[in-house]
């Protein structure tokens, strides 16, 4: 059985909402963070950089949430999950995984981890207003982009629409929209999805 660690109301929620999704049966083995359980030898000697969620499935180990949603949509192969045998959708499908992973999220690590992820010493309050302005300017390229659009590769569904929706409800968590209304019209519907329910009631189990 494919197992997830992870902690709730984290990235965690991307592996187990895509879990969901799919239908699959999973073990899921919450970590406490605030009690260093992410820092147990056990945990590290899976994942060395300590972060969540990390999915294990046999003998394949793999963290980052933009690869464990693909590689659990690609378990449902005929759902459109992840797309297949369309190089075009696949391109628009691996681009927006890319933009959510490099661009649109990480203004907002940014701000966790100078607001209370690092080391007090280490953090550095005058990066915040510019990670705010990197964010506002990532959601506008966004918003340009998905115009009315239902998903962001146009015609159903996908794994990358949970990195999309997930991020955009963390910036609605800290208070930063999303402004536009395309944005919030797309990011309500997302995560009213049958399947974020249950990974919820999941985590917090």
């Amino acid at each position: 059985m494919i197992k997830i660690y992870g902690c709730p109301r984290t990235r965690s929620t991307r592996a187990v909402w895509a879990a969901e999704e799919v239908g699959i049966e999973y073990e899921l083995i919450k970590l406490e963070l605030m009690q260093g359980e992410h820092r147990s030898p056990e945990f590290l000697a899976l994942n060395p950089g300590g972060k969540v969620p990390v999915l294990v499935d046999g003998d394949l180990v793999l963290s980052e949430s933009g690869a464990i949603v693909t590689y659990l949509g690609a378990l449902a192969p005929r759902s459109g999950l992840v797309p297949e045998g369309d190089r075009r959708r696949r391109a628009l499908y691996d681009k927006w995984c890319f933009f959510v992973i490099g661009e649109l999220e990480q203004p907002l690590w940014t701000l966790s981890k100078h607001s209370f992820a690092l080391p007090r010493e280490q953090r550095v309050e005058a990066v915040l207003d510019t990670a705010r302005w990197e964010f506002s300017r990532a959601a506008e390229a966004l918003s340009r982009e998905l115009g009315d659009r239902e998903y962001v590769t146009g015609d159903g569904f996908t794994m990358a629409d949970i990195l999309v929706a997930h991020t955009l409800a963390w910036a609605a968590a800290v208070k930063l929209g999303p402004e536009q209304d395309n944005l919030d019209r797309y990011a309500q519907r997302l995560l009213a999805r049958p399947a974020l329910a249950r990974a919820r009631a999941r985590e917090d189990a």
